[in-house]
């Protein structure tokens, strides 16, 4: 195990290693490239869908559901699936990563507005909001703390999986793995799978970060 974890650090630090197309910087960036679009799309979609179940109370059971869906999608199932049906692209990749994201930020989002206490959303509408503005101005800004733990749930997800690009012959950090495995390279697998651990962590430093800096100073209840 010592010898393994000493490889394994050499493996890390090469200098040789992190140049070239082939190198931990192109694959890191790449990685980054299918979880941040991927992300940023599942965000498009969910977020009006949320915004909406939340707003008018209608489809709330879909919301409750989604997340248990999410959980259950197989993602490899549903990437090859798609690679067979689309061709020889990068669209299944995101396909499959958009599809685990939504659930989670659909569900969040929801969480989030039925957290609102309905007597707020009546002192609004009784100093004369309209529904759109009870929305925008009194919902929305109530439910934003939870809404970013859903996007920051989906984008720690996505980068964890996001390792399925390289099973249908692309780029990024999985690569390390599919290629290890099919060279019983124990010590590139182990460095494929660290570094997309450090990138999920990362990744989820830096939006709750974030999250705590756009919160700062808000009163409890609001959070």
């Amino acid at each position: 195990m010592l010898e393994l974890l000493k490889n394994l650090a050499s493996w890390l630090t090469s200098a040789a290693q992190w140049s070239g197309p082939e190198g931990i910087a192109t694959r890191v960036l790449e990685h980054l490239e299918y979880s941040l679009l991927a992300t940023l799309a599942a965000a498009v979609i969910a977020l009006p869908i949320g915004l909406l179940i939340g707003h008018t109370g209608r489809g709330a059971f879909l919301a409750v559901n989604l997340s248990s869906f999410g959980r259950a999608l197989p993602t490899v199932g549903l990437v090859t699936l798609v690679f067979l049906a689309g061709g020889l692209s990068v669209w299944p990749v995101y396909v499959s990563l958009v599809a685990l994201a939504v659930p989670v930020i659909i569900t969040n989002t929801y969480a989030g507005m039925a957290a609102v206490d309905p007597e707020v959303k009546d002192a609004a509408k009784g100093v004369g909001l309209r529904g759109r503005q009870v929305l925008w101005q009194v919902e929305l800004p109530l439910a934003l703390p939870l809404i970013m733990t859903g996007v920051r749930l989906a984008t720690v997800q996505v980068v964890a999986t996001a390792t399925i690009a390289a099973y249908v012959s692309f780029g990024g950090l999985g690569r390390y793995v599919f290629d290890g495995l099919a060279q019983r390279d124990l010590v590139q697998v182990l460095g494929g799978a660290v570094l997309v651990a450090v990138l999920a962590v990362v990744a989820d430093l830096a939006l709750g970060g974030l999250t705590r800096l756009l919160f700062r100073g808000r009163p409890a209840a609001a959070r």
